[in-house]
């Protein structure tokens, strides 16, 4: 047996049932039993697909092909697949961490509680701050586009006022979203995902068929494959290729709402959705790029000819962004009550010496009834919701341009979400001292137990195996966690020496 199980012999009594399936903790038996998965999680794989896909996919598809003209094709086409891959691998770690809490329990705040109990709030707070920026960028840009949406579709509505008021289009659409930003599941949103992906497609459709008819050909720069434009503009296209893949505020909801949790299943859901994210970022970029060359602007819908094509297009990107809004809220919603539940936990009280006040977090662990899988009673739930769309709608009419702070609050949010929390959640709480992760080690050689039939040959050496991969994953979270702390300075500064250099 591991040695794992020898630390944490002591408390077979405790963490074993004592039914039939005593050799299974409540983690495992709810990942098993299809009726307990049912009252847990009832997304399926391909809705939890299609809302991740609808997260990471916005309006910074439409900004791919001027990374590609700074960076050049080889290296930006490398560029994408490397952001995919280490955004990917935050989520797979946010996978791994989500084993470590009670089924349907998992979020940030949840693993700060038992990682870094007193840095919780300062979690919580940038992911909300940088959810609520996202969300009111979006209804910024809907005020911005539907005036010309209006006019491409008939050239008298200049002279009807409000049809042209990008106030009125912001507040209009707000009446739209605000039914969608009070569902309290997640998965309640894979239609209106399923619509901004279909959006999604006509833009990627009418990029690629205008690059096939070739009716950009006479107004294209010249065409970069191998050499870049410069570092410093290198430097300025990465964060928005490595932001559009964050997805991460919404990963801990699909993983406590789909119904098989196995790792086979939730691993398969990020690489499907990272991939087909890559797919399309990479598609969009070439041809777009090969249609304008170096002449290409960073929103490449604007740049064809006025059509009705290119109308539906705008309009196209309205629904999209629109139907993101809510996507925006859901995480946003969760960070701030986390914030307004947190409390100082002091030396005396921490997880290693006093678990009582954490013991719901843990595996195997007794809760109480839960009717709502947030947690969150009908009048906290109805009064933050209604905060973020009231501050979120007098900032969008207030504001027309966010670019300068969405650019700083890009550059820690998303970085942070990204790739710093997950590497240090999992790089903590996998330490081989940790107190839940010999819990959870125990569990594991149980498992493998009944599955080996006790064969103690195959068992030892899938044991070996399986600890030198931890190993090895381990490192590698600790690795993302440097990445991502190199990534939020390098934008930082970029950010820093543009604001700099437009002044």
């Amino acid at each position: 047996m591991s040695a794992y199980l020898a630390i944490s012999g002591h408390e077979d009594h405790d963490v074993r049932p004592s039914s039939a399936n005593s050799h299974r903790s409540p983690r495992q038996r709810s990942s098993r039993g299809r009726k307990e998965v049912g009252v847990i999680g009832q997304a399926s794989w391909l809705s939890s697909v299609i809302n991740l896909v609808n997260t990471i996919i916005g309006a910074g598809v439409l900004a791919m092909p001027l990374a590609l003209s700074r960076m050049g094709i080889i290296l930006g086409i490398f560029v994408i697949l490397w952001a995919g891959a280490t955004a990917g691998f935050g989520l797979y770690l946010q996978t791994r961490c989500a084993r470590y809490l009670e089924r349907g329990s998992a979020s940030f705040f949840a693993l700060s509680q038992i990682t870094y109990p007193n840095a919780a709030v300062i979690f919580d707070a940038a992911i909300a701050i940088k959810c609520f920026g996202v969300g009111v960028s979006y209804l910024i840009i809907i005020g911005d586009l539907m005036p010309g949406v209006v006019e491409g579709f008939s050239e008298n509505a200049a002279s009807v006022s409000f049809l042209v008021d990008r106030h009125f289009w912001v507040t209009g659409f707000m009446l739209i979203v605000i039914p969608l930003s009070f569902l309290r599941r997640l998965d309640s949103l894979k239609y209106t995902s399923v619509i901004a992906l279909i959006s999604i497609s006509y833009l990627v459709i009418l990029v690629v068929a205008h690059f096939i008819k070739g009716d950009t050909m006479q107004n294209r720069g010249p065409i970069r494959v191998v050499r870049w434009d410069s570092a410093v503009a290198t430097l300025s296209s990465f964060p928005v290729i490595v932001f559009a893949y964050t997805c991460h505020q919404n990963m801990f909801s699909i993983l406590n709402e789909i119904g098989n949790n196995s790792h086979f299943r939730t691993t398969s859901v990020v690489v499907a959705s990272i991939g087909l994210a890559a797919f399309i970022y990479i598609l969009v970029a070439i041809t777009g790029y090969l249609s304008f060359g170096n002449s290409v602007l960073g929103n490449i819908v604007s740049m064809y000819s006025p059509s009705i094509s290119s109308t539906i297009a705008k309009a196209a990107i309205v629904v999209m962004v629109m139907f993101s809004y809510p996507l925006q809220v859901h995480p946003c919603r969760a960070s701030v009550d986390a914030v307004i539940k947190w409390r100082p936990i002091k030396r005396s009280e921490s997880p290693g010496s006093s678990p009582s006040r954490l013991v719901s977090l843990l595996p195997g662990a007794k809760t109480g009834p839960q009717t709502r899988g947030d947690g969150m009673g009908e009048t906290r739930f109805a009064a933050i919701t209604t905060a973020i769309i009231v501050l979120s709608y007098i900032v969008a009419m207030t504001v027309s341009s966010l670019e300068k702070v969405l650019a700083y609050v890009g550059s820690t949010g998303s970085t942070s979400i990204s790739f710093i929390l997950p590497g240090l959640f999992y790089y903590k709480i996998s330490s081989p001292d940790s107190p839940h992760h010999q819990r959870l080690m125990k569990e594991d050689d149980d498992e493998q137990e009944d599955t080996a039939d006790d064969d103690e040959n195959l068992l030892g050496g899938g044991l070996k195996g399986g600890l030198w991969r931890k190993k090895l994953l381990r490192r590698a979270s600790l690795a993302l966690a440097i990445y991502g702390g190199v990534v939020m300075v390098t934008c930082l500064v970029t950010n820093t020496l543009f604001v700099v250099a437009t002044h």
